[in-house]
């Protein structure tokens, strides 16, 4: 009897024991679908001002959110976007910005991408963004729009995705000038370091004035759902006075709207 007992006991623990074990497998079997599900082909986005010709994914929602450090002021940045139809991104954010003399400042930005051919691994890709940006404490004037942009993106990929050439070329429209109308344009490029990290460098700027140089890294926590950014930028040869740095976040979510 008493062996009788023993056994009875020593096959209870290991029924127990294969009954969690298998539940873990069937826990870590679960994890790891769900991981390799997450991990695709990273967009870029922030921390580039140069754009890219890609869009967030059809029915899908993002977040792109920053702090910059500028010289005698620092700004915060919000922007999301959706694409509700498959071909169309709809972005409506803005910022929050704070001077020496603890001013505040806010930024309202409206715009809208759609692409004529989706970049491709090894191919090209080009679209069209049209936008606004209105700042209210100080284009105090009646006007909504505030000032106007319109831009194409192109862009060329390398190496299966792995070395990315964004361009853009567009037209400026500020208000508050007497010279209203400008022309912009860039060049930018995304490196690979690993499947996670990726150096990114650009410069910017108009038809008139001394160009911009922005360069940093980005590094995706989650691959192509949450992503950490850091730059630094500013004017060619002109000191300290316009330079910025940036440290940012991106949040990206899976297909959701209806």
């Amino acid at each position: 009897m008493y062996y009788k007992n023993v056994c009875l006991m020593l096959y209870s623990w290991c029924t127990q024991r294969f009954v969690r074990i298998r539940r873990m497998y069937i826990c870590f079997l679960w994890l790891l679908y769900t991981v390799i599900g997450l991990i695709s082909h990273a967009h870029s986005a922030r921390p580039l001002i140069v754009d890219d010709a890609r869009i967030v994914d059809a029915k899908s929602c993002q977040v792109e959110s920053w702090m910059q450090k500028n010289t005698g002021s620092v700004e915060f940045w919000a922007l999301p976007a959706c694409n509700f139809t498959g071909n169309l991104e709809l972005t409506a954010g803005g910022a929050m910005s704070s001077g020496l003399k603890d001013s505040k400042n806010p930024n309202l930005q409206l715009q809208a991408k759609t692409l004529f051919k989706d970049t491709e691994e090894n191919g090209w890709g080009i679209g069209w963004v049209i936008g606004a940006v209105h700042s209210p404490t100080i284009n105090t004037n009646r006007n909504w729009t505030g000032d106007l942009y319109s831009y194409v993106p192109l862009s060329l990929s390398f190496r299966d995705d792995r070395l990315i050439v964004n361009a853009n070329i567009g037209w400026l429209y500020r208000r508050s000038e007497s010279s209203r109308h400008h022309m912009t344009m860039g060049i930018g490029t995304e490196i690979s370091l690993s499947r996670r990290l990726w150096l990114i460098a650009e410069t910017f700027g108009q038809n008139h004035g001394k160009p911009f140089y922005h360069a940093g890294f980005r590094y995706w926590i989650v691959p192509d759902h949450i992503q950490i950014d850091t730059t630094y930028g500013n004017r060619m040869a002109a000191g300290n006075g316009e330079q910025w740095f940036t440290v940012g976040l991106r949040l990206i979510s899976p297909a959701f709207l209806p």
